[in-house]
């Protein structure tokens, strides 16, 4: 029996997904998380054999999740499943040792099979993502940048990611400037809209 875990912040979602996981003979559904930072503590505790995740999430997102997953050396292999079918997404989420990324619109079997796939060591990816992947922008931010820009977004000043990220102003305004730069964008509203349609962010 496969023993998996849902992350999903949308609770419908997550209990139509418990649904027709557990119609499968060989999969079980042993947890379901409405964060990040819930389906990490799962995944400690629980050892399931598969994880899959949303990307965005509250507390934490999916690609976070994933990373920490990465780095704690935790058994448990990730699927992505989301509605985002960006190649830049897809680039981060294979960084960050995920297994499978599929689409939100496939059909239920399709997602039974990539979580076998995933569970014999194989990996699973979106057909029409996989092709895109080949082509397409590669990321130029930092991680730094990439975190400045995120909460420019959300219309935060300079000195609010300041206290934040306990850094200094001048550093922010670099930070974004760089940022501007690299994506060709007017402005940091720009560069964060450019960032976030590529899946970089």
């Amino acid at each position: 029996m496969i023993r998996i875990i849902i992350a999903e912040d949308q609770a419908m979602v997550s209990g139509a997904l418990a649904a027709l996981l557990g119609m499968e003979h060989d999969l079980q559904v042993v947890g379901q998380a409405k964060n990040g930072q819930e389906a990490l503590n799962y995944c400690q505790q629980d050892t399931p054999d598969i994880l899959i995740t949303d990307i965005e999430m509250p507390v934490m997102t999916g690609l976070e999740l994933a990373a920490a997953i990465q780095e704690q050396k935790l058994a448990c292999k990730v699927i992505m499943l989301t509605t985002f079918a960006r190649t830049g997404y897809l680039r981060r989420a294979l960084a960050s040792g995920v297994r499978g990324y599929m689409l939100k619109d496939a059909p239920a079997e399709a997602l039974a099979q990539a979580i076998r796939t995933v569970h014999v060591g194989g990996k699973a990816i979106a057909p029409e993502l996989a092709i895109e992947s080949w082509g397409g922008s590669q990321d130029p931010l930092s991680e730094r940048e990439r975190q400045v820009l995120r909460l420019a977004g959300t219309g935060s000043t300079s000195a609010e990611i300041a206290r934040v990220m306990f850094l200094s102003e001048g550093t922010v305004r670099n930070y974004l400037s760089e940022a501007i730069s690299k994506l060709n964008a007017k402005n940091r509203v720009e560069a964060y809209r450019m960032a976030r349609d590529e899946g970089w962010l």
